[in-house]
């Protein structure tokens, strides 16, 4: 089950499903030329080959329009294949809108395309590394009677998706935002290193903090984890993303979900007292925790948090200032370093 989450989907919880959003009347690129730098291609039935023709046995994930397949390559590398629905125009132009955010896209901390294969009769493929150790979302709220994550791959798992996030928004070849930062979108490795995935909602090419959404345009996001601002007013921005970092600091400090769906109550609600005041901070750790945590690196967080949660977009910081705080503030990320880790 630890992969059930990957790629943004719900199997267990089917009370959340996600929307996946395309404007209409957005132009479909006519190139069917992209590559991959340094990717081996395989044709469809090679795919399917290596997912034992898409076997149920092999099915670790499921959406509305794609699902995703455990595949065993000739190199014995497992591999994730998530197939996406090309039934019609519209299903296409969201893989190829997916496909062209990817293949632009290096970073340690974002999950890796290695292949795709599109049109074929079994709907468009993307190849991707497989990352074994499940989601953050298992760690903090499934696995809840398992090893508990310790405070220290907490903080590194926040430094590296902060890593993610300005690489998003600030170094890659186009500003990109994700728009779906969540603990089921954190994939961890055997060493608990994060990879950000799931590409299906972001938007590419802003010149400037924001973009207003087109008039025909669907407002989307995760329960607990969408910025107000976005939804009110439907304008996308990079601060969107530093908001959905805000709910998943709150997460790795509390253990708990951004949102209950029995309840209906969002995380940031439940930590109100600790937002206005740090001081209280204790009264929220995640007591799995057994005090093996560091109280004012905690409270350092919530600070970050609480900046990051703010009504006005524009006193959110971005991701290099949260980079910035973490260092001088965060001894417990020192190991990054000290193991020659990128940071």
């Amino acid at each position: 089950m630890a992969f059930l989450r990957c790629f943004g989907y719900n199997v267990r919880r089917t009370g959340l499903t996600d929307v996946r959003v395309f404007a209409e009347g957005d132009k479909e690129d006519e190139s069917d030329n992209t590559m991959i730098a340094d990717a081996t291609r395989h044709t469809s039935e090679e795919l399917k080959k290596f997912t034992a023709n898409f076997s149920n046995s092999n099915l670790i994930a499921c959406g509305g329009f794609s699902r995703v397949y455990l595949a065993n390559f000739p190199d014995s590398s497992p591999r994730a294949i998530k197939i996406m629905d090309s039934s019609s125009e519209r299903l296409n132009r969201i893989y190829k809108q997916e496909l062209d955010i990817l293949i632009q896209i290096k970073h340690d901390n974002i999950v890796k395309l290695l292949d795709h294969c599109e049109n074929d009769e079994s709907g468009n493929m993307l190849v991707f590394e497989y990352v074994s150790n499940g989601t953050l979302q298992d760690k903090l709220h499934e696995n809840r009677d398992m090893t508990i994550l310790p405070w220290r791959n907490r903080m590194a798992v926040a430094f590296q998706l902060a890593q993610a996030i300005e690489y998003l928004h600030d170094k890659c070849p186009s500003q990109i935002v994700h728009s779906d930062i969540k603990s089921s979108n954190i994939l961890l490795d055997d060493q608990f290193n994060c990879k950000l995935c799931d590409f299906g909602s972001a938007k590419i090419g802003f010149s400037s903090s924001v973009s207003p959404l087109t008039k025909n345009r669907v407002i989307l996001g995760s329960p607990g984890y969408t910025d107000p601002h976005y939804l009110r007013t439907g304008i996308a921005s990079k601060k969107n993303d530093i908001y959905s970092f805000g709910v998943i600091i709150l997460e790795l400090i509390s253990g708990v979900e951004a949102f209950s769906s029995g309840s209906g109550e969002r995380l940031i609600s439940k930590a109100a007292a600790i937002l206005n005041d740090v001081s209280k901070v204790e009264e929220m750790i995640d007591p799995r925790l057994d005090r093996n945590y560091v109280l004012e690196e905690a409270k350092a967080m919530v600070s970050v948090a609480a900046l990051c949660l703010s009504d006005f977009p524009g006193l959110r910081p971005s991701a290099s200032e949260i980079l910035e705080n973490m260092r001088s503030r965060i001894s417990s990320i020192s190991f990054l370093f000290s193991v020659g880790k990128k940071v």
